[in-house]
């Protein structure tokens, strides 16, 4: 299990330093390790969440320059709250986990702008959300739904082959 984290949060961030470039439409890149989060949190429950959030954003922190801990802590943050309540609702649905990885971005989005302004950031909330939250958020929202979908059609396989 620990080498599975390994390679996925690490994969995950690898992927958003290299190829998240890459994948840019119009100035707005996909939050990969936001969706590698989310996926965890929804399979493996809060703990696993919060310490794949938070070893994703401090990487994605770093890698970023910047301040160092915002994005780790609303990352954690979003993989414990995803975590506990993926045992309360019924999100093993794709149909329900992309719209809720819509959400969430949008939420990650409002709670690091949060943070920000306790640093003074100077960008208007507004102009925020049009240009970078909402857009990333929609992204995040078509690539969840391709790796999702992938993901159960990868576990209909495995049950076909058993």
């Amino acid at each position: 299990m620990k080498t599975l984290f390994v390679l996925t949060v690490f994969g995950g961030g690898l992927v958003h330093a290299t190829l998240a470039p890459a994948l840019r439409i119009a100035d707005v890149a996909p939050d990969i390790p936001l969706i590698v989060v989310i996926l965890l949190a929804l399979r493996r429950g809060p703990e696993f969440g919060c310490v794949a959030g938070f070893v994703a954003g401090l990487l994605q922190d770093v890698a970023a320059g910047g301040l160092i801990g915002v994005q780790a802590l609303t990352k954690s943050l979003v993989g414990f709250g995803l975590g506990a309540a993926g045992g309360r609702l019924r999100v093993t649905q794709p149909l329900v986990q992309v719209p809720g990885l819509v959400l969430l971005t949008v939420a990650e989005g409002v709670v690091r702008f949060t943070l920000l302004q306790l640093f003074r950031f100077p960008a208007p909330f507004g102009e925020l959300m049009t240009f970078v939250v909402l857009p990333q958020a929609l992204y995040n929202g078509f690539l969840g739904a391709a790796l999702v979908f992938a993901l159960a059609w990868t576990d209909a396989l495995k049950e076909r082959a058993t």
